[in-house]
């Protein structure tokens, strides 16, 4: 935005402090103006025939704008990437921890890499992990949905699951019915 001298244009459409046009000036009226306001000389439109002008307040506008940027920025969910680590031959109990982390970062909006690793002699069974893989895949389908097929990177398989609109189905028991 090009403020007071640095406005290049002969003429400029001029808009008040209040928001009311005043009209075409030549740039030293226009400027006069706003010096008689004991406000800056903006221009908000330089792509208009003739360019259009507002006297504001430069600085308070600047500090209304960023603050209102600041605002929009607060409001915005950023999604992070989580991940849980499994092996193939993880216990049911430690299975189920790790289900429900996953089940909360995607309740949370986040999205979720499952990844399962494998060392020294496992990899001559990959099927047992991409079996627990999908069986993590498989639980989470309420949640969330799969982005990619399941991928398999030398001694890992990893899936990505992003958050999805559906809901949870709730149980009658936890109902009280």
């Amino acid at each position: 935005m090009r403020i007071n001298q640095e406005i290049r244009a002969q003429k400029v459409r001029v808009i008040g402090i209040e928001g009311n046009q005043e009209g075409i000036f030549s740039i030293r009226e226009a400027q006069a103006l706003a010096e008689d306001a004991g406000a800056d000389l903006v221009e908000i439109a330089p792509m208009a025939t003739p360019p259009v002008c507002k006297i504001i307040d430069y600085g308070k506008y600047r500090y209304e704008q960023t603050r209102r940027e600041r605002e929009n920025k607060k409001s915005q969910h950023q999604i992070k990437v989580k991940e849980v680590k499994l092996k193939p031959n993880i216990n049911d109990n430690d299975f189920q921890v790790k289900f429900h982390r996953a089940e909360k970062f995607l309740e949370k909006g986040n999205k979720v890499k499952v990844t399962c690793m494998f060392r020294g002699r496992e990899m001559a069974h990959p099927e047992i992990g991409e079996a627990v893989v999908k069986r993590m895949c498989k639980g989470l389908e309420d949640l969330g949905t799969v982005e990619s097929p399941i991928k398999r990177f030398g001694r890992t398989i990893n899936v990505v699951i992003a958050p999805g609109s559906k809901k949870k189905p709730v149980n009658k028991s936890e109902k009280g019915e």
